[in-house]
């Protein structure tokens, strides 16, 4: 066996001793298909050396479409779709730079929470606690990145389903422009918002398969102090006494490696907040409301809920919630003129106990989405990047944003931040 098939096979014995855990994780998990596509990976990289993600493992939420089988999106009304004719346009492209796929992970069901709860497979743990929520949607791919199965996963995110389980993990996670990336063959949830993005143990991964999926080389560039914006209210009201210590001392330690922190007002963010709450809801009972009858027996009720607060919505509601957003963007347009990049804490608390979800979902689930949330309404893209605290096992997170096509700015700030605290 070549080297790709060895590590792909020793990646397989791993998952095999996780126990139920595997179940909560993967909605798929075929060993013959994960050593068939090492094979190929084997031969592809042979003929042409140097693909930037040759030999890389990667799992695949469960909402992306891989030729020969069901995109099922974690549901049980989906478990019987027809299976996909080809690959989605991201799939392909990081088959074509030599990564090996690795499964189809869970998420919360049709990727609509941020906490990761999932009745139909059950909720892992996150890496650094067994009772706490893995974060969502795309739970079961941070944690297979997390558990050292993966290179990398590809996940989405619409109000955070990126940024959160990689926060909670220990990972990074990019959130591109949303329409810099490509979506087709991807099982949306609110097309206005969803964007495809990497989940990876370390920045310069996620940068590979950021370049990847959307074919742009980031040239590296000479460092220069950044001007980095810091809001004064919205993603820093409410903090959690552990965040918000954190999130003093990181700025205390970009300020001491010369970087300029310039107050900004967002405010006008977290006032529109229930702007996401309506579009994405609209947006998810049009795909999902002819089946709410079979969903009362085979669905998740809170997820089932949500899906059925846009019956509270008029269509007068909505014309003016897509004009608002528009008018929303266009401020954190605005506000970030002057600035390089902004940051946040990505959470605005540390990760709750699965129990305390489970019997307070509604007010934790908004809790969780609130700043990544922020974010997705004004449709910037953004990075959540693990922070080393000393003193702490579980690291803080932080979120570099700015606002949409700019990501190479994104990344290129996290690359001159990232180090300060390794």
């Amino acid at each position: 066996m070549g080297a790709m098939i060895d590590k792909a096979q020793a990646a397989i014995d791993k998952v095999n001793e996780l126990g139920d855990l595997k179940g909560q994780i993967f909605t798929e998990f075929d060993p013959d298909r994960i050593l068939a596509a090492a094979a190929k990976a084997e031969e592809l990289s042979a003929a042409n050396p140097g693909l930037p993600l040759a030999g890389m493992l990667v799992s695949i939420k469960d909402l992306y479409d891989e030729a020969g089988l069901a995109t099922t999106a974690a549901s049980k009304l989906l478990l019987d779709r027809t299976p996909a004719d080809a690959d989605c346009d991201i799939v392909r492209l990081v088959k074509e730079a030599g990564a090996i796929p690795f499964g189809r992970t869970t998420l919360s069901e049709f990727a609509y929470s941020g906490v990761g709860l999932n009745p139909h497979y059950g909720t892992p743990g996150n890496i650094f606690d067994a009772d706490g929520i893995p974060g969502g949607s795309t739970s079961g791919g941070g944690l297979t990145v997390a558990h050292g199965l993966v290179d990398f996963a590809l996940g989405t995110d619409t109000g955070g389903s990126i940024r959160i389980p990689s926060a909670i993990n220990g990972l990074y996670g990019f959130k591109p422009s949303r329409l810099g990336v490509s979506g087709k063959g991807i099982h949306p949830l609110a097309k206005s918002f969803d964007t495809p993005g990497p989940l990876a143990r370390d920045l310069d991964t996620a940068i590979a398969v950021f370049e990847v999926m959307t074919g742009e080389a980031l040239e590296h560039v000479d460092p220069s102090p950044l001007r980095i914006g810091v809001p004064t209210s919205g993603f820093v009201d409410g903090l959690d006494d552990r965040v918000k210590a954190d999130f003093a001392t990181i700025c205390a330690q970009l300020k001491a490696a010369g970087h300029e922190l310039v107050e900004i007002e967002l405010g006008f963010i977290a006032e529109n907040a229930i702007l996401n709450k309506m579009l994405v809801s609209f947006e998810a009972h049009a795909i999902y409301s002819g089946d709410f009858d079979k969903l009362e027996t085979v669905g998740d009720p809170r997820v089932l809920a949500r899906l059925k607060f846009a019956d509270t919505l008029s269509k007068d509601d909505m014309i003016a919630a897509y004009a608002k957003r528009v008018d929303v963007v266009s401020m954190f347009n605005a506000a970030m003129a002057d600035v390089d990049v902004m940051i946040a804490p990505t959470l605005p608390m540390m990760a709750p106990k699965i129990a305390e979800v489970e019997a307070d979902f509604d007010n934790l689930n908004a809790l969780m989405l609130r700043n990544t949330g922020y974010l997705n309404l004004v449709d910037a893209c953004a990075i959540s990047i693990p922070v080393h605290i000393d003193g702490e096992t579980v690291p803080a997170a932080l979120m570099v944003a700015a606002p949409h096509g700019h990501d190479k700015q994104v990344l290129n700030a996290a690359r001159q931040i990232d180090p300060l605290f390794g």
